[in-house]
């Protein structure tokens, strides 16, 4: 295997498959990377046996070929390069790294040694999308999925197909969140609706290589999922399990209905939960005569603090106290200057949105008081 390629384009390749790389893994071969070069491309790739990434390389190939490095060695070499001309050379198993005036020799491991990377077995029926469209979807629904592996069903992605729209859900349990993209902003040619749990991994690790202008395919088998561009491809297992049924615990009706800057919203959570305690409880009162709400937090170390924020409300008096870091994720991903919040009891699930929109959505469970 001889190679021509630069320093730029190899390393932005290995940023793209190194989340992956399993550093403690007993089985050493999972700490490298396959080179491959025996097609018409140069491609890199690693895998932790649940979730393979193959990145294609520009560069020029003299002689076919492939073999394993050591992923952390051979990217140190390449982010410490001064020059951007290198050549990559495969000689009696070891490879030689050489720009003009650098060089070294690293060991390998046979090829035969490097896990099978799986096919996906549908690969006819797909689902056409823009980078930025989905990164946007996952940036707001993710802070609520559960980080834990007790419940992989929770530790999931729920991605729910129709010809209308996809679906993406998370839950911790405590709250939720749902963001519909209607098909006006993508294409497919799958004709029945379907849903599948993609691990959170995954999706965490997509949404870091994934870039605003990519244009994204996805397939998906009975097993697994893949995610393909121009620049990479990444093949997951998907979860087995079901994911909770909580359509019945999205709230459609509200005893109380408040519309707020979400700024101001923001500011005064932020400001209040200094003197909050270890539940993190910050408490929001509504006055519908003064069509205000105080939002108050007390300590008894520290001390109170109250702020009062001007709003449009109508319905019932309430007094409910939230989590206000829980609060906050679901504020931070609305897109608009004012803000959507329907309370029920404190025993009931709030929903926080943008005012008229319904392609998104999250609710938070209250704190019950003592």
């Amino acid at each position: 295997m001889k190679l021509v390629v630069t320093k730029t384009n190899l390393k932005n390749c290995l940023k793209v498959i190194e989340g992956v790389i399993k550093n403690d893994a007993n089985l050493s071969i999972l700490k490298n990377i396959l080179i491959d070069a025996d097609g018409d491309e140069i491609k890199l790739t690693s895998t932790n046996l649940e979730i393979a990434i193959t990145s294609v390389l520009n560069g020029k190939i003299l002689e076919k070929g492939k073999t394993t490095v050591l992923f952390d060695v051979f990217f140190n070499i390449i982010n410490n390069l001064q020059l951007e001309r290198l050549n990559l050379n495969l000689i009696d198993s070891k490879i030689e790294l050489i720009t003009d005036n650098y060089s070294a020799i690293l060991n390998t491991q046979p090829v035969d040694e490097f896990p099978i990377i799986p096919k996906i077995k549908n690969d006819k029926e797909f689902i056409e999308i823009k980078g930025g469209i989905l990164k946007e979807a996952i940036n707001q629904i993710i802070s609520s999925a559960q980080t834990t592996e007790t419940r992989p069903e929770l530790n999931s992605v729920l991605f729910l197909f129709n010809i209308e729209n996809i679906k993406l859900t998370t839950t911790d349990g405590i709250r939720l969140s749902e963001k519909t993209i209607p098909n006006t902003q993508f294409e497919s040619n799958f004709e029945n609706k379907f849903n599948i749990l993609i691990p959170l991994k995954t999706i965490n690790e997509l949404n870091k290589i994934l870039n605003e202008d990519d244009v994204l395919k996805i397939f998906i088998d009975e097993n697994q999922i893949l995610f393909k561009t121009q620049r990479f491809e990444l093949i997951s297992r998907l979860t087995s399990g079901s994911f909770p049924d909580y359509e019945a615990v999205v709230p459609k009706e509200f005893k109380t209905e408040i519309v707020l800057n979400k700024e101001e919203l923001i500011s005064a959570i932020k400001l209040t939960s200094i003197f909050t305690n270890k539940t993190m409880g910050i408490n929001i009162k509504t006055n519908i005569n003064k069509k205000i709400i105080e939002i108050f937090s007390q300590n008894q170390t520290i001390g109170e603090n109250k702020y009062i924020l001007q709003s449009k409300i109508k319905g019932e008096e309430k007094e409910i106290i939230f989590n206000w870091k829980y609060l906050l994720d679901g504020l931070k991903n609305i897109k608009t200057e004012e803000v959507f919040l329907g309370l029920n009891e404190e025993n009931k699930p709030a929903l926080i949105k943008a005012p008229g929109d319904n392609y998104y959505f999250y609710i938070l469970m209250p704190i019950l008081s003592v």
